[in-house]
């Protein structure tokens, strides 16, 4: 028998008990061959592709929902970097291509398409500086599309000049959001290090050494491994290491199964399953929560950075046990708004924006959902994206800011985004200028530890 009774209540108990889900099947759709001249038939090419492809994936979603009993919360789709597929436009302006992604998900019935993304690790090219200009504008005129951009990685060090401009894009695209609480940074992500396979959002993208199409899914428990760990109180790190071990390879194997019959139902490949710890705002689906139960006080006290790397290390273990395919990002994530525990530890000041980037050393992203005031500079901005750029670039691991500036907001005001994105307080930011050394642009080279051929 391949699943024993006692495998079918244990997995049933995390469903119906610890908040364990199918956070997103997300397929990946290339778009390399919708390039053209003329715009308006490259967005039209592009509607109709993403129509095409992604035709039946909602369907199929349900379809396993229902079947397997496990809640398959979001349906994605991620494309190729559209600074990729606009290059050989004849217009600068990119924000039809967007429109076309918006238009095309909610034809289909997804939740969010990902890929609105530009990689300029060393620099730009001419397709790179116009999607990179067209990001406020685009993200304003739509209401599912995702926008990122990779400023630099471990082999090729940071590129200062975008780290720079990306300060102003988050303002500008802040400022024409500012009617919806600024909601367009909340779909804007900068990388360091970023990955092709991720079925996150709102990072996102269909890299370019993918299949036509692919099917990435993306699993979360943070209940689940919580639930674990209160069974194991009292014991030493080793065993709660363990614990953690074991219920992430049971919850990759959920994620699996699903992956496997959604790519064979689609008529497509099978990725990767990327095993994330991503937190909503609903009880008991917080990563905080797993830190606390460990034997912090509060998420953000001393003690939480170490805590937080035996639960990215033991996760990443069980995953690699569970499965041959384990991609993505695979981790735990600390978004601030999406994890009830890391919003009260806010709200307590036991967590500011200092240890949330000590913490992102060790987890699996970076500074995630953070809002802060709306008066921030561009430099500050940029100097925290470059900050989070160089602890991803030197320890060869991905990272990634996701700032919110609330335009008319200020420190100990709350903004409300809604759904899986939830709500948070505006967050101090150290108000010292970072201007100068911004202005100076140019590249940081790579470090040593990138010399591996």
């Amino acid at each position: 028998m391949l699943y024993s009774v006692q495998d079918v209540l244990e997995t049933t108990k995390m469903i119906t008990h610890d908040c364990l889900d199918i956070r997103t099947i997300t397929m990946g759709i290339s778009l390399r061959d919708c390039t053209g001249e003329d715009m308006g038939r490259v967005a039209a090419k592009v509607y109709d592709k993403i129509c095409r492809r992604a035709a039946n994936l909602v369907k199929v979603g349900e379809e396993l929902e229902m079947e397997l009993g496990i809640p398959i919360i979001n349906k994605r789709i991620s494309v190729t970097p559209i600074s990729l597929v606009g290059e050989g436009c004849d217009s600068a302006d990119y924000t039809p291509l967007a429109v076309a992604l918006d238009k095309a998900g909610k034809t289909v019935g997804v939740n969010f398409v990902g890929g609105f993304s530009a990689l300029v690790d060393k620099g730009f090219t001419k397709g790179d500086e116009h999607l990179i200009d067209s990001i406020p504008s685009a993200l304003a005129a739509t209401d599912i599309v995702c926008s990122s951009v990779s400023v630099g990685s471990t082999k090729c060090g940071i590129n200062m000049d975008v780290v720079a401009r990306m300060g102003r894009v988050i303002k500008e695209t802040a400022r024409l959001t500012a009617d919806r609480d600024s909601i367009g940074c909340a779909k804007l992500v900068v990388f360091c290090n970023s990955v092709p396979d991720n079925p996150f959002m709102a990072g996102a993208y269909h890299g370019v050494t993918e299949p036509e199409t692919v099917i990435n899914v993306g699993v979360s428990g943070p209940g689940v491994v919580k639930s674990a760990l209160e069974n194991v109180r009292g014991q030493d790190i080793g065993v709660v290491a363990e614990t953690i071990k074991k219920t992430a390879f049971k919850i990759t194997r959920v994620g699996q199964l699903v992956a496997q019959e959604a790519a064979k139902r689609l008529n497509t490949q099978f990725g990767i399953i990327d095993l994330s710890l991503a937190p909503t705002p609903a009880v008991g689906d917080s990563v905080a929560h797993i830190l606390e139960e460990m034997g912090l006080e509060c998420c953000g006290c001393p003690g939480t950075t170490a805590a937080l790397a035996i639960l990215n290390d033991a996760v990443k273990k069980g995953g690699l046990m569970a499965s041959s395919y384990v991609g993505g990002l695979s981790g735990a994530f600390i978004p601030v708004s999406e994890d009830a525990g890391m919003i009260r530890a806010v709200e307590k000041g036991c967590l500011n924006i200092e240890k949330l980037e000590a913490m992102t050393c060790v987890c699996s992203v970076g500074l995630d959902m953070i809002a802060v005031p709306g008066s921030i500079s561009p430099e500050t901005i940029s100097a925290i994206i470059a900050d989070e750029a160089a602890i991803g670039m030197i320890n060869n691991k991905t990272t990634a800011v996701r700032l919110v500036p609330v335009i008319g907001k200020k420190v100990g005001d709350r903004v409300e985004f809604g759904g899986l994105l939830g709500y948070a307080p505006i967050i101090s930011v150290n108000e010292f200028s970072p201007a100068k050394f911004i202005e100076r642009g140019g590249r940081i080279p790579a470090p040593v530890r990138s010399l591996t051929n």
